[in-house]
């Protein structure tokens, strides 16, 4: 009863958050909001939207706001969130078994998700994936790829458009990150950040961030990778008004990109 009493007091709270466009204080708003969460998640260890919340809060505060100077945190932070979304998607019981079997298998407890477990499969793959890829060097993260992989095929297959394209944005970067001999594909990489881009009509901009670091620069293309940063730094951060807290991350992280473009090019 407690919970259904606040239901609507954490869905405005999270729609307040990423309306914010002031750096500071929607970082030290997510910080006690997280905290927040996981001591309810003491007492409701089971509750499939808290669980969500702190899935998609710890997601979204180590990209915004850890990732860019300090990597083996943001990387905890990440594992943290992977770690709450599995227990949501762990609900499903031939997911739970599949876990650690081969791939088919996995790919196969997959078809039990429906549409309205797109918010969970995708926040769960997000993580989990930024994780592996601050994890490199670690064989056993890297071995886990191709099942991120395939729960983001399966939110494509589901819903490609939601989160402003999300999962395009996924097969994106990773298509343009990874070199060819391994499954690297420009222009694949290409097609996907174009259509994940269509979805806001160019409104959410971290889309433009992910194709300039990772597909400009790896095709060494630097008037692209201008042109996509100038457009993030241009354009006014109520163009898209319930995104601005996203928006405004896009920026700062433009500007961090473009201030090592020397190095990069």
């Amino acid at each position: 009863m407690t919970l259904r009493a606040i239901d609507p007091v954490i869905d405005g709270s999270m729609q307040a958050l990423f309306e914010e466009d002031d750096l500071e204080l929607a970082k030290t708003a997510i910080e006690s909001n997280l905290k927040l969460l996981e001591g309810m998640l003491k007492r409701h260890p089971e509750n499939e939207k808290l669980l969500f919340l702190a899935t998609q809060g710890y997601t979204a505060y180590a990209l915004g706001f850890v990732e860019d100077h300090d990597l083996e945190r943001a990387r905890k932070l990440y594992l943290r969130a992977k770690n709450f979304g599995l227990k949501i998607l762990c609900c499903k019981k031939q997911f739970k078994t599949a876990l650690n079997e081969d791939l088919d298998t996995f790919t196969e407890s997959l078809n039990q998700f429906s549409k309205n477990n797109v918010p969970a499969l995708f926040w769960t793959a997000n993580a989990w994936g930024s994780y592996i890829n601050l994890s490199m060097t670690d064989p056993q993260a890297l071995v886990e790829l191709p099942k991120v992989q395939v729960i983001m095929q399966r939110v494509l297959e589901l819903d490609e458009s939601y989160f402003f394209g999300g999962a395009h944005l996924f097969f994106g970067t990773i298509l343009a990150a990874k070199p060819p001999l391994l499954g690297g594909n420009p222009q694949k990489a290409r097609q996907h950040f174009d259509r994940c881009l269509e979805f806001s009509n160019g409104k959410f901009l971290l889309p433009y961030v992910y194709y300039a670091e990772h597909y400009a620069v790896r095709t060494m293309n630097q008037e692209l990778f201008q042109q996509l940063l100038q457009t993030v730094v241009s354009t006014d951060i109520d163009v898209l008004p319930e995104q601005r807290l996203p928006n405004a991350i896009a920026k700062k992280k433009a500007q961090l990109l473009l201030s090592a473009e020397a190095e990069l090019f």
